[in-house]
């Protein structure tokens, strides 16, 4: 009965291994829209790949490049702090914190980026002087014009930052709110603190929920930073327009910026691979998960169940 059983699962196993016919017409039609693609892009002749190979590592581009990662870093640095600590005053009892985490995050994150770095660009025709004093009318010790102090470079990082870190807030909260509640309990009942036990039983358990959309918010913000190119700050999308506003070659040039944010773009993602990895370790079973190792159980799997026929 059982050698009966096993037959049949392998039989249906196979059967779902068949390729249907509308499959393989699908499979046809997409390599030949991809070999038309293929096609065009090497003959037709207003990609100007020449030109883009001449601007592909000039120097006001390798500079915007620097600026693009220089604003991805510290944006996403203020992100993450800052969404951790609205991330945990979302979820403590507060009556005052609360509410004003959420009204933060409800705000950031239901406004425009755009938006928002106009806004900051702009903030001196709202405040044309930034003072430090007593609030409420009180006297002030310094104050200085906006412009000088809110600086395009700032404006950016003020924009990112602060949306980013509304965002981070809720990915943060969801991997914490992940862990059961149980888990802390049972921490606490054998004696360890609540520091060591987040450090040690919450934290790399919420990492793995954690870690695949922060790595996505990271790629989403390397591309976000073409936004700040509005306000003439010189990342990589405005000295590519810098460029092609002179010599009028605009399709080669777009195609420099796609080829950099697409080449960061992709070592993020490899990174983001190892990490995932890493904090996934205690998902994978202990005799390991190559396809190898499964290969090799299904062959011994079918051998047995030939031998036993």
């Amino acid at each position: 009965m059982m050698m009966t059983e096993r037959t049949e699962h392998l039989d249906i196993s196979n059967a779902h291994r068949k390729r249907h016919p509308w499959q393989i017409v699908g499979a046809a039609v997409a390599l030949l829209l991809a070999g038309q693609v293929v096609y065009l892009l090497f003959t037709t002749p207003n990609f100007g790949w020449d030109v883009v190979a001449t601007y592909l590592f000039e120097k006001s581009i390798m500079r915007g490049l620097g600026m693009t990662l220089l604003l991805t870093v510290i944006a996403m640095t203020i992100g993450i702090i800052l969404g951790v600590i609205l991330a945990l005053c979302r979820m403590s009892d507060n009556p005052v914190l609360k509410p004003l985490a959420a009204f933060y995050i409800w705000f950031f994150r239901g406004t425009p980026t755009l938006i928002q770095l106009i806004f900051f660009y702009n903030l001196s025709a709202l405040f044309p002087v930034l003072a430090v004093g007593v609030p409420f009318g009180g006297p002030t010790f310094a104050e200085a014009p906006t412009n000088r102090i809110v600086t395009a470079f700032l404006a950016a990082i003020l924009c990112l930052g602060l949306n980013e870190a509304a965002l981070m807030a809720e990915i943060i909260r969801g991997g914490l709110m992940s862990v059961k509640r149980g888990q802390r309990e049972a921490a606490a009942a054998i004696g360890m603190s609540p520091f060591r036990s987040f450090h040690r039983i919450v934290l790399p358990q919420a990492m793995r929920f954690i870690i695949p959309p922060t790595g996505n918010q990271v790629i989403s913000m390397v591309k976000s930073t073409a936004l700040v190119s509005v306000i003439a700050l010189a990342d990589l999308l405005y000295s590519a327009q810098a460029i092609y506003n002179r010599n009028f070659e605009t399709i080669p040039l777009l195609i420099v910026a796609c080829i950099w944010y697409l080449v960061v773009t992709s070592l993020l993602n490899i990174g983001q691979h190892f990490i995932e990895r890493h904090y996934g370790k205690s998902d994978q079973p202990t005799g390991g998960t190559s396809l190898r190792t499964r290969l090799s159980r299904i062959f011994a799997s079918q051998k047995e169940v030939a031998a036993r026929v």
